[in-house]
């Protein structure tokens, strides 16, 4: 099923023919280069400092490790980040969940995981810095560059909120069940993960990797498709045109670069935007009916690796930005005093014992 309106929503939200996002009444050019804390306020309508500050953030962030840096030992060895994250973030008690507290655990538990995979020990968070230059350091233990910081505060702008996308809509339904704020927010981590949601950066990069040069574009691009693969990157279900996130984060990357922070390997954006115009023009000549573009997720997956993230914790990253959206569509669905309960057709067989009908019936 496909789009079909599953809810109204005073959030966010994308123009599918124009490409533009809005979020409570602002543009996203608008938004993105505001701090993620003063985005976060807009996007809650938070009145109340207290909601959402850099202070109360960075405390919130504090009280999170707090209550995590018991469990990271006990967290079994052989896991994902997504999987550590997701266990991490589930140990939280519900009870205690606020949504500050869900932003600050989903950041925590993200930059610990990374950690944690890799045989190093979680960093504690620093109050006194803002949201994105925190978890940039949480997850390398050293100090970001202004520039690293700005890349990362963008992403986590650009990320929080989308509508009702699928994550989105699964915290939604947990929601309308009354099953509280981390219910719904673990539930819809575990629908980010999938490939075609939140799971797809970083199998751009390994797509990236699979071509190798600019020059086997064509034919590798030509085989994928052959074979029925989709090409992460690639195509939205949002918009019929350019993804309006695809630039801010193009942009973000090409000023990393200015400044010499960039940990990508050499040449990588180069090459990045030969593949891109390969497959733009692969697709158009296959299907000029049904032109594909960019999506965010091409050129999210390139920031990140430039900022030093590991890809298996770019869905993490992911999550850490988009949790302050599933709060406040958690608070929106609770207001509505509504459980969601889509309706279905039953097609299976049926019961033997049914008398027959249809054409030939006396």
């Amino acid at each position: 099923m496909e789009r079909i309106s599953a809810a109204e929503t005073s959030l966010s939200g994308g123009d599918p023919a124009t490409g533009e996002m809005v979020m409570r009444g602002h543009r996203l050019p608008d938004l993105i280069d505001r701090s993620y804390e003063d985005v976060v306020a807009i996007l809650w309508d938070a009145k109340n400092p207290a909601q959402m500050s850099l202070d109360a953030l960075g405390g919130a962030r504090c009280e999170a490790f707090a209550r995590l840096s018991s469990r990271f030992a006990a967290m079994p060895s052989d896991l994902t980040v997504i999987e550590l994250q997701r266990c991490l973030l589930a140990s939280l008690p519900g009870s205690a969940m606020t949504p500050l507290l869900l932003v600050a655990g989903a950041a925590v538990a993200a930059a610990s995981a990374v950690r944690l995979v890799h045989g190093q020990t979680p960093v504690a968070p620093d109050r006194s810095l803002p949201h994105a230059a925190d978890l940039l350091r949480m997850i390398h233990d050293a100090a970001a560059g202004e520039a690293e910081i700005r890349a990362l505060n963008r992403y986590l702008v650009a990320m929080v909120d989308h509508g009702v996308n699928a994550s989105t809509f699964t915290a939604r339904v947990v929601a309308s069940t009354r099953g509280g704020l981390l219910a719904a927010a673990v539930a819809a981590l575990g629908a980010l993960e999938g490939p075609l949601h939140g799971g797809a950066p970083g199998l751009v990069l390994d797509m990236l990797d699979a071509i190798g040069e600019a020059d086997h574009a064509d034919v590798w691009v030509a085989a994928a498709l052959d074979r029925g693969e989709r090409l992460m990157g690639f195509g939205s279900r949002a918009y019929h045109i350019r993804d309006p996130r695809a630039d801010v984060m193009k942009d973000s990357l090409l000023a990393l670069q200015r400044s010499g922070a960039s940990r990508a390997p050499e040449g990588r954006l180069a090459f990045a935007e030969a593949v891109e115009r390969t497959v733009l023009a692969v697709m158009a000549s296959r299907r000029p009916d049904r032109p594909l573009h960019t999506n965010v997720e091409f050129f999210a997956a390139l920031l990140l690796e430039a900022l030093g993230v590991p890809r298996a914790g770019f869905t993490p990253l992911f999550a850490a930005s988009r949790a302050a959206g599933w709060a406040a569509h958690v608070r929106e669905q609770e207001r509505t005093g509504r459980m969601l309960r889509p309706t279905s057709r039953y097609v299976g067989p049926p019961p033997a014992d049914r008398p027959k009908t249809g054409k030939g019936q006396e």
